[in-house]
């Protein structure tokens, strides 16, 4: 036993890696090793014999296959550090140029209009984007025969079997954050509903999914003058230009009453846009005074109260800003794209409304 045992823990530290560590074990304790040949003569022995000569059998298996697990743990660490020296890498070297990332243009829109509206008392709301029929369209006073309603221009949800309720929708528009913040603050109230809005619709200057900014101020004296000074304001910040003139036509919207679209005075002239100058009208939103059904249906008296609503495309907005021609390519996702027209993160190119 002793001479086995010299013989292998020999052997085991010597090994110089794990290959021949390997043979010395099968050599050792394998199934064909020289202490398994040694356990099956005991089958030979007297019960004397194989009482003395089996447990220290065992304890010498034992003791060889400790001693490789430890060899072997030696060896990987062994590994482990010198291939930690060849891979060994200062960080405190200057490392490659690499480009920053950039702010999307309707996020850096979105963070304008916010600002425009926030110096001039409006709050931010916001709401699902997955409504219900009646906070979509009903509470809208939308009727169920209106066009918005077809399959062909909404994005309905698929209804479990046996449902009788109306489906849901993918929102239309940000007005039914109008209708949850009327229930949820009452009245004063003064907000824009930014977010994303689904339609039907693709070519290049509509998308399946795009953005819009909605706003409503509801108090006692709330006109047309209020709503018409407001839009102005938000237009000369916007779109940094003083001499900025508007114009309200008369339009129909089935949650205003009166309704106006508002068209901006540009010139087109060498074929570039340009605001508050020349003979053209571009349109650039709707608007109007909240019709009395739409303060009923979230839960503010008409008769004591009255407010004005607009609203407009934040995407429509940034592309007129910033000269962006086709309305796809915000979501493209295209690198070169997003580099030539992304913003840096403290960038802000606007000025507030006085």
């Amino acid at each position: 036993m002793d001479d086995l045992r010299d013989k292998y823990l020999g052997r085991i530290t010597a090994a110089p890696d794990e290959a021949t560590l390997e043979a010395v074990r099968l050599e050792a304790v394998g199934k064909k090793g020289e202490i398994a040949l040694k356990m099956r003569e005991l089958g030979r022995m007297t019960p004397e014999e194989r009482q003395q000569v089996g447990p220290s059998l065992n304890a010498l298996k034992d003791e060889i296959n400790s001693a490789i697990a430890a060899r072997k743990a030696g060896l990987e660490d062994a590994a482990l550090d010198e291939r930690l020296r060849d891979e060994w890498l200062d960080v405190t070297l200057p490392v490659r140029a690499r480009r920053s990332g950039t702010i999307h243009p309707v996020s850096q829109v979105t963070e304008e209009v916010t600002a425009i509206f926030a110096d001039m008392g409006f709050g931010v709301a916001e709401g699902p984007q997955v409504e219900t029929d009646w906070y979509n369209f009903d509470a809208l006073n939308i009727p169920g025969h209106h066009p918005a309603r077809a399959e062909m221009d909404t994005f309905y949800m698929a209804r479990a079997e046996g449902d009788d309720r109306p489906p849901n929708v993918l929102r239309t528009h940000t007005s039914p954050v109008q209708i949850r913040t009327m229930e949820a603050v009452g009245a004063p109230v003064r907000v824009i509903c930014p977010g994303r809005v689904y339609r039907a619709d693709y070519d290049q200057t509509h998308t399946p999914m795009f953005h819009q900014v909605e706003g409503m101020a509801i108090d006692r004296d709330i006109s047309m003058a209020n709503l018409k000074w407001c839009l102005e304001e938000f237009c000369r910040a916007f779109f940094e230009v003083d001499g900025i003139e508007l114009r309200f036509r008369a339009s129909h919207f089935p949650f205003t009453e009166p309704s106006a679209e508002v068209d901006i005075r540009c010139s087109w002239e060498g074929g570039t846009l340009k605001l508050g100058q020349g003979d053209d009208w571009l349109e650039i939103l709707g608007s109007g005074m909240m019709h009395p059904k739409v303060l009923a249906a979230g839960g503010i008296d008409p008769d004591r109260w009255q407010g004005f609503a607009f609203g407009m495309g934040i995407d429509r907005i940034a592309m007129l800003k910033y000269g962006i021609p086709d309305l796809r390519a915000f979501f493209d996702s295209d690198l070169r794209w997003l580099r030539h027209y992304g913003f840096g993160a403290l960038q802000m190119p606007m000025r507030h409304a006085g």
